[in-house]
C-alpha cells in the first residue's frame, strides 16, 4: 500500500491497477475525509465521476469510506461534467466534492479531483493538509469502511440545476433564432447529454458524434484537439454546420471548429469571448489569463480599458478572481475558461455554448471575427511546444532558468517576467515562456510572435535556448 499520493493542480492522477488501486483510493478518500472533518458542519460531500472504467465502483468505495469516517456522502448517480459538480457544491452548500476523473488523460488513467466548499479546485494549502492526513493514516480506517456493505446513500442529479444555470448565462434564443447548425463532440465523456440537450430544447439544430459511452475513448486521450476532431469536421461538412464544439473527458475543457473546418485554438477563443462579453454584457470589471496565454488578451484589456490579471498557470488562481467578482472572464491557453457569476472552475460546456451564441449574434464566422480583432488591436500568433530532456539536461536547464537573459538569439529582451517559470518579452511585444514539468523531464515552451513569418524564427530561437 503506497502513501505517495500527491494532489497537483488538477488533483491526483495515476494509471489504474498501477498506482490507482482500491487500497490507494481508500487512503486518498480517508485523507479527504480527515480534512473535511476539520471544516464547519454539516460534513456532506458530493461524490461523482466521468464515464471512465470502474468509475461506478470507485464512487461506491469512496462513499463507504466517507460514511465510515463520519462524513455524509451524496452520490451523483450518472457521469457528470466537472463544472456541473462544482455548481452543485455551491447550490447544495456541501463541504466539497470528490470527482473520479482523469480529465483529458489517456483511458488507462483515472484520478481524484477534490473541490472545496466554494466549488473551486482545492488550493495547495488544502491539498497539503490532505496529503499530511494520508501520510498519517494506517490501514485500519480504510479497512473499516469495507464493513459498510449494506449502506444506502443519498443521491443527487446535478444535471437539471446546471442546465438551468447555463440557460441563464447564455442567450439560447439568439442561437435558435439565427438558424445556425452545430455539431457537438463529447468525446464519449461526461458532457454527453448536456450541450446537445440544452441546444435541442432551445430549438437549435445540433448533431453529435461519439455520443455513447466508451471507456477507451476511441483508443486515445479524450482531448478536443485539432488532430482528434476529424469525425466532427466530417459531420459538419455533411450538414453544413456553422460551428463545431467539443469537450474533453470531464467536460471542463473545450475545442472549437470554424465553419470551414479550421480549428480555432483556445488562445483565440478566450480573446474573442472576452471582446464579445464586454460588447454584449457591458462587463468591464476585469479579465484574467495565465502567464502562458496570448497577449492578445492584454491588448484587448488596454483597448477596452479593463483591468488585467496575469496569473500563474493553474485554474485555481483564476477561480479566486471569479469568487471575488474581479473579472468578467478568465482563461488559460490549455482550453479552460469561466465567466462572471459562474463556477470558479473550468467549464467546457459553457465555453461551447457562448461561442455558439457569439457566432449566431454576430452572424460572422470565427475566422472573420478573429481577423477583425487583429485589425483592432494587432495580430498575435501563439504556439506551445514540449521539449523532452534527459534528467541531466533538465537539471542544467533548471539552473539556466535562474538567470535573467538580456537577449534571445540576438534579439534584445525588453523585460523578464517570473509569474510562473521564465517569460522573456522582446521589444516588438513577442515573447517566449518556459515552464518545467513537475512530473517528467519536459520543458514547455510557449512562444508568441506578432506575425506568421516571425513565428518560424521565434520558435527556432526558443528551441535553441533550450538545447544550447
Amino acid at each position: 500500500m503506497s502513501t505517495a499520493i500527491r494532489f497537483g493542480t488538477s488533483g491526483w492522477r495515476a494509471i489504474v491497477a498501477d498506482e490507482f488501486t482500491v487500497a490507494n483510493i481508500r487512503l486518498a478518500i480517508a485523507g479527504i475525509a480527515a480534512y473535511v472533518k476539520t471544516q464547519p458542519e454539516p460534513h456532506r460531500v458530493l461524490v461523482g465521476r466521468d464515464p471512465r472504467f470502474l468509475g461506478e465502483s470507485f464512487v461506491d468505495i469512496a462513499a463507504r469510506v466517507l460514511a465510515a469516517a463520519g462524513v455524509t456522502p451524496i452520490v451523483i448517480s450518472e457521469a457528470a461534467p466537472t463544472p456541473a459538480i462544482a455548481y452543485a457544491v455551491r447550490q447544495m452548500k456541501t463541504s466539497g466534492a470528490i470527482n473520479f476523473t482523469a480529465s483529458h488523460n489517456p483511458p488507462e488513467y483515472n484520478g481524484i479531483k477534490f473541490s472545496t466548499h466554494d466549488g473551486a479546485p482545492a488550493l495547495p494549502e488544502v491539498t497539503k493538509q490532505i496529503e499530511a492526513a494520508i501520510a498519517q493514516l494506517t490501514s485500519a480506517q480504510p479497512a473499516a469502511a469495507k464493513a459498510e456493505t449494506e449502506e444506502r446513500f443519498e443521491t443527487a442529479d446535478v444535471k437539471p440545476a446546471f442546465l438551468k444555470r447555463l440557460a441563464e448565462l447564455v442567450d439560447l434564443k439568439a442561437i435558435a433564432k439565427s438558424g445556425i447548425k452545430i455539431v457537438y463532440d463529447p468525446f464519449w465523456g461526461a458532457g454527453r447529454g448536456y450541450s446537445s440537450e440544452i441546444l435541442r430544447e432551445a430549438g437549435v439544430k445540433v448533431e453529435t458524434v461519439h455520443d455513447f459511452r466508451d471507456v477507451l475513448f476511441g483508443g486515445h486521450a479524450p482531448e478536443p484537439d485539432d488532430h482528434l476532431l476529424g469525425d466532427a469536421k466530417a459531420r459538419m461538412k455533411e450538414i453544413g454546420a456553422q460551428i463545431g464544439i467539443a469537450t474533453d473527458g470531464d467536460a471542463d475543457r473545450f475545442g472549437v471548429v470554424d465553419e470551414d473546418g479550421t480549428f480555432i485554438q483556445p488562445n483565440y477563443i478566450i480573446a474573442l469571448l472576452f471582446d464579445y462579453l464586454v460588447q454584449t454584457r457591458g462587463w468591464k470589471n476585469g479579465v484574467a489569463k495565465s502567464v502562458a496565454t496570448t497577449n492578445l488578451v492584454n491588448a484587448l484589456a488596454e483597448h477596452h480599458k479593463v483591468p488585467l490579471y496575469e496569473t500563474p498557470v493553474g485554474f485555481k488562481y483564476i477561480g479566486e478572481l471569479i469568487i471575488a467578482d474581479k473579472i468578467a472572464i478568465g482563461g488559460e491557453e490549455s482550453a479552460g475558461l469561466t465567466i462572471r457569476g459562474h463556477v470558479p472552475e473550468k467549464d467546457g460546456v459553457l465555453a461551447g455554448l457562448l461561442i455558439a451564441e457569439m457566432v449566431a449574434t454576430r452572424g460572422k464566422s470565427l475566422g472573420v471575427q478573429l481577423r477583425e480583432l487583429f485589425a483592432k488591436v494587432g495580430s498575435y500568433y501563439p504556439v506551445r511546444e514540449n521539449f523532452h530532456l534527459t534528467p541531466e539536461r533538465k537539471a542544467a536547464f533548471t539552473e539556466k532558468l535562474k538567470a535573467d537573459p538580456t537577449e534571445l538569439s540576438g534579439r534584445k529582451v525588453a523585460s523578464v517576467v517570473r509569474t510562473d517559470g521564465l517569460k522573456l518579452v522582446l521589444e516588438d511585444g513577442s515573447w517566449v515562456c518556459y515552464r518545467l514539468s513537475g512530473t517528467e523531464p519536459v520543458v514547455r515552451a510557449y512562444t508568441e510572435a506578432r506575425s506568421e513569418q516571425d513565428m518560424v524564427a521565434l520558435r527556432a530561437a526558443a528551441e535553441k535556448f533550450v538545447l544550447s
